[in-house]
């Protein structure tokens, strides 16, 4: 009885389908970058996996090393800064640290800004093709600021600032630093300036066993010992006449004693693993990519190339994750 409804003029019923579905639009995609240090360059294979399989993101928001990779990617840079990456070592490394026990850290990153004007260049934030964000945080009310206009150089500076060893950035009458600090993991922001499928890189992770509870701790005997050691170091002539030495160890640290630099990471590690899972908690990702890359040191600059990898492998490891989330969502 329903011959009719598909016949054409010539009465066969076979000539004419009913028309196609047009396909779904998909969501609108947003990725959030997390700060790591060395480790962000596993963002550049998150990326590169994820654009192979077709996932463009439509919205970038990223803190500290995050919202380098994410704006280089949005200039069209991202070869640039794996190639750059790939050819650090420890002699280029220390190249990049101008030292400035003057300022308000102990590095003033010029040489390092200056190595992000070569390849940016003037390029503002409406010059990049997509949605873009860089968190910081301001010096002093705490607020989490969200850059979205302006230079892209001095907006990633902010973004990277990490307090005690980079300066502070002064952009639009505030003072800036590390937005690790407020938001590790930019999740929320991303969300708010439209994504509708949120992919979050998180590069802290990597860290099993730490984070827990110690419920009962004092002091026992090797303290006394330690003390002990520490009382003949500092009646000790040699502190009276190696300042060279004694501020080497004050900061890299000696046998059973961490240094100055030890005590800031670690440190930085735990408020950004603790903010992390806090704000997961309230927000989570659409999709969580966590590249197992705890072994890599905040200043292991020299690995970008295993970073690297380890986000290549974990970006595969959820494309699966992804393209259902993305044909749930279209």
């Amino acid at each position: 009885m329903f011959e009719g409804l598909f016949a054409n003029r010539n009465g066969d019923v076979t000539a004419e389908v009913p028309p196609e579905r047009p396909e779904a639009p998909r969501p609108s995609i947003g990725l959030a970058l997390g700060g790591g240090a060395a480790r962000g360059f596993a963002h550049i294979g998150v990326l590169r996996v994820l654009l192979k399989n077709g996932i463009v993101p439509d919205i970038i928001v990223g803190t500290s090393i995050g919202a380098v990779v994410g704006a280089c990617y949005a200039a069209g840079k991202l070869d640039e800064l794996a190639d750059w990456a790939f050819g650090l070592n420890t002699r280029r490394i220390l190249g990049y640290l101008d030292v400035s026990l003057g300022g308000s850290g102990l590095i003033g990153g010029d040489r390092l800004a200056k190595r992000l004007e070569e390849s940016l260049g003037n390029m503002t934030f409406a010059d990049l093709p997509c949605k873009f964000a860089a968190i910081a945080t301001e010096i002093g009310t705490g607020h989490e600021i969200w850059l979205t206009r302006g230079r892209l150089v001095e907006a990633l500076r902010a973004s990277y600032a990490l307090p005690g060893i980079f300066s502070p950035v002064r952009l639009g009458g505030k003072w800036l630093v590390d937005g690790a600090l407020v938001n590790p993991l930019p999740i929320s922001a991303a969300r708010a300036l439209g994504a509708r499928l949120v992919i979050g890189v998180n590069l802290n992770a990597d860290r099993f066993g730490h984070g827990t509870t110690i419920s009962s701790h004092g002091s026992d005997e090797t303290d006394d010992l330690l003390y002990a050691s520490s009382k003949e170091q500092r009646n000790g002539f040699s502190r009276m006449f190696d300042p060279e030495r004694r501020l080497k160890r004050q900061m890299l640290g000696e046998a059973g004693r961490p240094g100055v630099s030890t005590v800031m990471v670690e440190a930085f590690n735990v408020m950004q693993d603790r903010i992390t899972r806090a704000r997961m908690a309230g927000d989570p990702p659409d999709v969580l990519i966590s590249p197992r890359i705890g072994h890599i040191g905040w200043f292991d600059f020299h690995h970008a190339a295993a970073a690297v990898q380890h986000g290549t492998e974990a970006a595969e490891r959820a494309m699966e994750h992804i393209s259902e989330a993305v044909a749930a969502l279209a």
